[in-house]
């Protein structure tokens, strides 16, 4: 609903014109940056992706703002640069943008909006020039219809998607990780990144864990990917995005996604040994 009302002051083609300029990346990076400054869980930044599809925003650079607002927020860097200090806050925030750029630009490149519902391209706004002249009264009942209009159509995967959630929040099977992803394991990375995917927290939720992990043995590095995971990826976020997209587009977001936090984490440990 309140994107719905940030929506009626903004029209359609000035979103569209600032984030599908003919220099693509730095569409990629302001999508991204946008994500930094938007404090929502990997479910909750679903509404907002869909606005910036409806909106006429390339796909990939919409899958760029998914990706980071989730992974990367403000409460987050602020726990990250108490427990580990300026160094591991500021890599934290780079290779969390990098990951969101470059599997937005993979992403846009495989033209993959046929795997997008048809419902969500048809809801393209062509003309937004009168929401600019529209009352208090008016952008509320503009909200409220948009609001109701998608809740019809995911309002089932949405209340599976929350109820696991709740279910799963906070879960982390931490002596299964300090156990198995220590730091001598060659397979540390990628195993705590499978293991993070299905669960779900928010970045400031799972730090604790992280921090504990890492007093347990876990290379930095491990602990962070770790957490990249947890954040940017969760079941619940695909349950519901089950509903606008593809099987095999969540597959393909899933992957690229997690194969740059792989690649992330075993980075971090050769640098930060």
């Amino acid at each position: 609903f309140a994107v719905s009302i940030i929506r009626s002051f903004l029209p359609a083609e000035k979103i569209r014109n600032i984030l599908s300029r003919k220099n693509k990346l730095l569409g990629h990076f302001l999508a991204g940056t946008f994500g930094i400054i938007t404090p929502f869980c990997s479910c909750s930044a679903v509404p907002l992706f869909l606005g910036f599809v409806e909106a006429g925003v390339p796909l990939g650079i919409t899958f760029s703002f998914l990706i980071a607002s989730p992974m990367i927020n403000e409460v987050a860097l602020v726990m990250l640069l108490g427990m580990f200090g300026l160094k591991i806050a500021f890599i934290y925030i780079i290779s969390g943008l990098v990951i969101a750029i470059f599997s937005g630009i993979i992403i846009g490149k495989l033209k993959v909006e046929n795997l997008v519902e048809s419902f969500v391209f048809n809801n393209k706004i062509k003309n937004s020039g009168n929401k600019n002249k529209m009352n208090w009264k008016e952008r509320t009942r503009y909200a409220q219809n948009y609001t109701w209009g998608i809740i019809k159509k995911v309002w089932l995967y949405i209340l599976i998607g929350i109820g696991l959630g709740a279910e799963i929040h906070g879960y982390v099977p931490a002596d299964f990780l300090a156990q198995y992803a220590s730091a001598d394991k060659w397979y540390a990375v990628p195993l705590a990144t499978l293991v993070g995917i299905p669960l779900y927290s928010n970045a400031a939720g799972v730090i604790p864990i992280v921090n504990a992990l890492f007093e347990k043995g876990v290379a930095l590095g491990t602990v962070l990917a770790f957490m990249m995971a947890v954040t940017a990826l969760s079941l619940p976020e695909f349950l519901i995005l089950k509903k606008v997209m593809k099987t095999k587009l969540i597959l393909i977001f899933a992957s690229i996604v997690g194969v740059g936090i792989i690649f992330t984490g075993y980075l971090f440990n050769l640098i930060l040994k």
